[in-house]
């Protein structure tokens, strides 16, 4: 099987964000308005940038819909088809490279936009960054780092069935105790991810500062952005945590594995028509125009 032809599991991983609403496009004909809304949880626009941001939200997703929907209506297709079959890890280890390398190409096209932004912060409105970031924080430490291990495996493993029951319907006793023993073959270390979490904070709160201070040109502010951005996804390949980053992905694939190939036809049928309905909805929204 060609490494393309089931990239879809990993780019159902980023859409999830949208699944908790009933409608697919009900969700994305109001993304502009929902990302601007939490931009503006972390900056607190004034009336002037507010304007220039909403502009700018929607010229980044008028792009989007004309360039990248119909794409995901193929990445779609090709998921539907496999689930006759089953993937291997490799097959999945590429998708989840083929969708990182997607999210790394939208933050990159958006760089410009933020750089707008940036350019035109003021320090409360940086210190408001600061608040939001430690609220976050702290949530991370009630949710993942409360207990003992056996309590933050339970947490992980009840976030990962929700998305599971989401795409396939429900899973037996029997296939749930399975799914749990491949969850907690992941590795465990939440404090490795909130201090993670935390460098990117810093390093945004830094760039920011300094593109404050510094007001460089857009273009400048520009590169200094798509900079922090390739250095934040290239960190996961050569930081000194490179061994633990990996072994996490290969046993995440492991746990998306397991449940592929346990799933009955009933479940892989629930998962088809939850795919084609997406499908519907991205052919409707790329012929819309907004």
């Amino acid at each position: 099987m060609q490494t393309s032809s089931f990239r879809t599991w990993f780019l159902v991983a980023l859409l999830a964000l949208v699944t908790a609403c009933s409608s697919l496009k009900l969700a994305y004909n109001n993304g502009d308005t929902l990302l601007y809304w939490w931009l503006d949880n972390y900056v607190d626009f004034d009336d002037e940038q507010s304007g220039e941001v909403k502009k700018d939200i929607d010229k980044l997703f008028r792009w989007h819909r004309k360039t990248q929907l119909q794409d995901y209506v193929h990445v779609l297709q090709r998921a539907q088809q496999q689930l006759r079959g089953n993937p291997t890890p490799a097959d999945l280890r590429a998708d989840y490279d083929d969708i990182r390398a997607r999210t790394q190409a939208l933050l990159l096209k958006a760089a410009p936009d933020i750089a707008d932004i940036a350019l035109s912060l003021k320090p409360e409105q940086l210190t408001q960054m600061e608040k939001k970031f430690a609220k976050n924080n702290d949530k991370f430490r009630r949710e993942n780092m409360k207990g003992d291990r056996e309590d933050q495996n339970e947490f992980r493993y009840k976030k990962s069935m929700e998305q599971f029951d989401l795409w396939f319907g429900g899973f037996s006793r029997e296939q749930k105790e399975i799914i749990r023993k491949a969850s907690d073959a992941r590795p465990l270390d939440n404090a490795i991810w909130l201090d993670e979490r935390m460098r990117r904070q810093r390093n945004v709160l830094a760039l920011a500062r300094r593109i404050m201070q510094e007001k460089p040109s857009r273009e400048q502010a520009t590169a200094q952005i798509q900079a922090l951005i390739r250095e934040s996804f290239a960190r996961l390949d050569n930081s000194e945590r490179k061994a633990f980053y990996e072994a996490n992905t290969n046993a995440s694939i492991g746990l998306v594995h397991t449940v592929i190939g346990i799933a009955t036809p009933e479940q892989k049928a629930h998962a088809h028509k939850r795919m084609q309905g997406w499908i519907n909805d991205f052919n409707t929204l790329a012929a819309e125009t907004k």
